[in-house]
């Protein structure tokens, strides 16, 4: 009968000494700045609505598979992906970005889309999706969004 109650102070010490070795603070990293998300890999076209309807479709190929990476120092590169559009086009080509208005809008020094601009507000930036809305002018103003991907 010792032994058992021996063993269980035992195995109830281990538990206890175990158990000190966590703290609540793992169950709460720190969450990520927007710099870090927006930073932490390359983000890749997933999806472009314009007034709400998806025209991913209506899209050429050389025009979804470009990649964007955005670099800490506000600096960053568009490159253009496995296809062209035209031949003669870089293979990339570097930009500038920042933040403004309590980083609720990215600029960036060349606008991504032809007509677009180099403002782009920013509907939602996690570590898996990148989503950016601008209004474009397509016979009348309608709004753009376009959804990037890790």
């Amino acid at each position: 009968m010792q032994k058992k109650h021996f063993l269980c102070v035992i195995i109830l010490s281990c538990l206890m000494v175990a158990n000190t070795g966590c703290s609540k603070d793992d169950d709460n990293p720190t969450p990520k700045t927007n710099t870090e998300l927006l930073t932490m890999s390359a983000w890749k076209f997933s999806d472009a609505k314009v007034s709400g309807t998806s025209i991913a479709s209506l899209l050429e190929t050389c025009q979804k598979d470009n990649i964007l990476s955005f670099l800490a120092a506000g600096t960053g590169t568009a490159a253009e992906g496995a296809t062209k559009c035209d031949p003669s086009d870089p293979d990339s080509n570097s930009f500038d970005w920042s933040f403004q208005t309590n980083e609720t809008v990215l600029f960036v020094s060349t606008p991504f889309f032809t007509g677009g601009s180099s403002t782009f507000t920013i509907v939602s930036l996690t570590e898996t999706q990148l989503v950016l809305s601008q209004t474009i002018t397509i016979g009348i103003p309608q709004n753009a969004e376009i959804t990037f991907i890790h």
